[in-house]
């Protein structure tokens, strides 16, 4: 099965990048939140792959480190949630805030993730809030590590539209727009939809 890939980011949309890697073209579906922080196309780049194999297709999943990839495997040992419900959780938060949540039995903050219901939330936290804790991030257990509220998540948003092809000005203003809507602490994932919304008004 592949493991990683590294190549030339060819294109990308909302839900996947096209990895050129000598001259094949690999489909590989992130997070929102990885997607923000791809470089543009004809850039290299390189990624974690995990290998899906289903009936009728082949997906690959990707991700820019190795604890967004071991929690998107806890994710999808969790009954009832598979790849795609996966990445939808990791493009909610941060894997720090993710970890902290799930650890501390937070289910009203999972459920502000689009598509994360109560009874979604409350099955990761049964399922996961000790194993979340053995997860290593930057070099810690995440057990011993301290919350971190990232700060760039504003310009990981304007990049994420600027990527889209839409002018700076109009990132900054769309994001300015999200955050007074749904606040500043809202999830990446509902942010970045938001701008969208007001930037195709």
């Amino acid at each position: 099965m592949i493991g990683s890939l590294k190549g030339v980011v060819q294109e990308k949309n909302l839900t996947e990048v096209i990895i050129d890697v000598s001259g094949v073209g690999y489909r590989v579906a992130l997070s929102l939140l990885s997607l923000a922080r791809l470089p543009e196309p004809g850039q290299p780049v390189s990624l974690r792959i995990r290998t899906v194999v289903r009936e009728d297709a082949l997906d690959l999943y990707g991700f820019l480190s190795r604890p967004e990839e071991e929690l998107f495997l806890l994710l999808t040992s969790v009954s009832h949630v598979g790849p795609k419900l996966a990445l939808n959780v990791l493009s909610g938060l941060e894997v720090e805030e993710l970890t902290g949540a799930i650890a501390k039995g937070d289910v009203a903050r999972l459920t502000k993730i689009h598509g994360v219901g109560k009874k979604t939330a409350e099955r990761l936290v049964l399922e996961l809030k000790e194993k979340v804790k053995l997860l290593v991030l930057d070099g810690v257990p995440a057990s011993k590590s301290r919350p971190v509220k990232p700060a760039s998540a504003t310009s990981d948003l304007i990049s994420a539209l600027v990527n889209l092809g839409y002018k700076e000005s109009q990132a900054e203003q769309a994001a300015q727009l999200a955050e007074e809507r749904a606040g500043a602490e809202a999830p990446f994932e509902l942010l970045f939809r938001e701008s969208l919304k007001s930037l195709r008004g």
